[in-house]
């Protein structure tokens, strides 16, 4: 399995991101709310909370045919307000996002191939494995980063 359009994908966003996230304006990162009501400084730091939970998943099922381990999605909001990302440092939530990316991509690149149909439980009880989750990382990266666009254009 070449995992070589997600790898790209990733350093794409991360080249092209870091650069934008870097060029505004506090109001901007602070105010507009998305429909979920998140400022663009919580979704990056949802996107962190996404590269974290992947990033142990990913190497956790490399090693475990079957994962029991905690879901966060119901608890998106709780994480994002407990690590208080709206009053995080802007330019090091930038690096710690980018920094998460470029390791998820080293953890990609090395990844076990006989491996990828070990799964996880999602907190619906739903099969992941290794393999849709390594696919679904850009997906979810890029529904985010969308949504960060449409507060930017606002």
């Amino acid at each position: 399995m070449d995992f070589t359009k997600t790898i790209l994908g990733i350093q794409s966003a991360v080249d092209t991101w870091e650069l934008k996230l870097n060029e505004l304006n506090i109001s901007v990162i602070t105010e507009r709310r998305n429909k979920q009501n998140r400022t663009i400084k919580q979704i990056l730091g949802h996107l962190v909370d996404s590269a974290s939970n992947n990033h142990q998943r990913m190497v956790r099922l490399q090693y475990n045919p079957e994962l029991v381990f905690p879901d966060y999605r119901q608890d998106n909001d709780l994480w994002i307000a407990i690590q208080d990302y709206q009053h995080a440092e802007w330019n090091e939530l930038i690096q710690l996002w980018k920094f998460y990316n470029l390791h998820i991509i080293q953890v990609i690149r090395s990844v076990d191939k006989t491996k990828l149909g070990n799964y996880w439980h999602d907190f619906e009880g739903t099969r992941v494995t290794l393999h849709e989750m390594i696919e679904g990382y850009l997906w979810h990266l890029n529904l985010h980063l969308n949504e960060i666009q449409e507060l930017i254009e606002e």
